[in-house]
């Protein structure tokens, strides 16, 4: 009786049917590796409660999915264009999260092939590895903080054209005028530079000279900003 209970509607006699005490040894399995690939993602990183809940249940809900699939074609194209579907309705995240993303994917997968020893071996390896990087800041750089965005805010009756170019390459080795943008009703300009400093002990003093060149108007300093997604 309970295993007719189990039995899909549409089942044939060449489906197999996945034993009740199998299919909750591999949802067990998934959640623990969920949980453990959670954990080393956490380990020296900024994230969302969110994010790491969803992390630890996401190599379950894939493991169900490829026991159900279980050989069947048609329904492993549907998974795939289902799955597909999720990109477009969430937002982008960092290359960091999409990584942590695919690694419990692929762990949820090899649970549902019914190979857990070699899904928690997966799952330690690369959490192992990931929590190595995190700690030694891999790919951090050590020229970052020269990289920097700067907006000067000028008067409408300056001519920025060429007015602050000896002052950047006193102080830069590389300088970009990426966006000229007028504010407060078109009563002054707004530029924006890509600018790599000399060095990054240098910043203060490029300020106080831009200020003396824009009539100490607000002068901003940042990280540097791209165009392009962070991937």
């Amino acid at each position: 009786m309970l295993d007719n209970l189990f039995r899909g509607l549409f089942d044939t006699e060449m489906t197999t049917v996945i034993p009740v005490t199998d299919f909750l040894l591999c949802v067990a399995s998934a959640l623990i590796a969920g949980l453990l690939l959670a954990a080393c993602y956490m380990y020296r990183t900024r994230y969302t409660r969110s994010f790491v809940a969803t992390l630890a249940l996401l190599p379950a809900i894939v493991c169900v999915v490829i026991m159900m699939v279980n050989g069947n074609v048609g329904a492993g194209v549907a998974v795939a264009g289902a799955f597909s579907l999720v990109r477009f309705r969430s937002v982008p995240g960092t290359a960091k999260e999409i990584g942590a993303i695919f690694l419990a994917m692929g762990t949820g997968l090899i649970i549902g092939m019914g190979y857990i020893a070699y899904a928690f071996l997966f799952a330690i390896v690369l959490g192992a590895a990931t929590m190595l990087y995190n700690h030694i800041d891999f790919g951090a750089g050590k020229k970052a903080a020269r990289y920097r965005t700067l907006h000067i805010t000028i008067p409408e009756d300056l001519d920025y054209t060429g007015v602050f170019d000896e002052l950047l390459r006193e102080y830069t080795s590389a300088c970009e005028l990426t966006q000229v943008k007028t504010t407060n009703m078109g009563s002054l300009f707004r530029l924006t530079y890509n600018i790599t400093l000399r060095s990054a002990s240098m910043e203060k003093e490029l300020i106080d000279k831009l200020r003396c060149r824009n009539g100490n108007l607000e002068i901003t300093v940042s990280k540097q900003e791209t165009i392009t997604a962070e991937l």
